[in-house]
């Protein structure tokens, strides 16, 4: 019975602006992870951080296990052009995501990792963290 199933799925999403130029404007920030997350929530996840920069966005969700995970980033990313657009001239979202499982023992860190974008790029560009994330995700197929 599914009454009697527990999930803790937990995801750290990363995903770019088209061409990963800086498309969203300082001023906007605030109010495109507020809309992110209640995105999340309505397709039935759990959005517990969302951040980013100019060029692209993190986010850490618990996705409900009957959602693939590129599904939720899919419908993430398509219901949130439209509206981006209305705020942001020219905006689309690049093709592809990266996406890692997180330990809840690792929650609080990734966290303060995604809420800390703006002064971690301040000495990581984005094309750095990216290899190093695709380098992450590499190991786990060892």
């Amino acid at each position: 019975c599914m009454s009697h199933s527990h999930t803790n799925l937990l995801y750290h999403i990363v995903f770019a602006t088209k061409g990963r130029r800086p498309l969203m404007p300082r001023q906007h920030w605030e109010r495109i992870h507020q809309y992110l997350g209640g995105l999340a929530r309505g397709l039935g996840a759990i959005a517990l951080q969302v951040g980013g920069v100019d060029n692209h966005i993190h986010t850490l969700n618990k996705i409900p296990p009957t959602m693939a995970i590129s599904d939720f980033i899919g419908k993430l990313k398509s219901n949130s052009s439209t509206w981006m657009e209305q705020i942001c001239p020219h905006f689309g979202w690049q093709e592809g995501y990266g996406a890692v499982s997180v330990s809840p023992s690792q929650v609080e860190r990734t966290r303060r990792y995604i809420a800390n974008q703006e002064e971690h790029h301040r000495k990581v560009s984005f094309a750095e963290e990216w290899a190093k994330l695709l380098k992450v995700m590499r190991k786990g197929e060892d």
